[in-house]
């Protein structure tokens, strides 16, 4: 899968990226793939790519719950970012359609994130520094 999402940013006729958009993808299987990885920028929201991660959650979750395994992924992806001093320990904590008019991630997701204890509601002047930010519908057409 994380190869076909690859394909769909790289294509000439599509996004045109030199790589994958995301920093990191989680699957169901309670895996973290490595797009860009902590240390490049990644192209996953205009205006807000610099200064922030992107998490992308394999699946569409509008109306379906992700799996345990995939949210706990998440979360100690990053923890482990905090870990290793490439997130804040304050960092801030996004759902994609904050920052652009997307319904990423979906609605059942996005209840989740909201409940972490690093999101926030509040985009301030220094909103997109040391930030997070969680999409859903990583897929090759989404």
């Amino acid at each position: 899968m994380t190869s076909r999402i690859q394909g769909f940013h790289m294509a000439p006729d599509s996004k045109n990226f030199s790589d994958i958009g995301y920093n990191f993808l989680v699957g169901a299987d309670g895996n973290a793939y490595e797009g860009r990885g902590w240390d490049k920028q990644g192209a996953h929201t205009k205006g807000f790519n610099k200064g922030s991660i992107c998490i992308a959650f394999i699946g569409t979750f509008t109306d379906v719950e992700a799996p345990l395994t995939q949210l706990s992924a998440a979360r100690q992806l990053m923890a482990l970012g905090v870990e290793l001093g490439k997130l804040h320990e304050h960092y801030r904590l996004y759902g994609h359609r904050q920052l652009a008019p997307f319904e990423s991630p979906g609605r059942k997701l996005y209840e989740v994130i909201k409940t972490w204890p690093h999101w926030s509601s509040e985009l301030g002047p220094s909103h997109w520094e040391d930030a997070v930010q969680v999409a859903g519908n990583g897929s090759a057409n989404g």
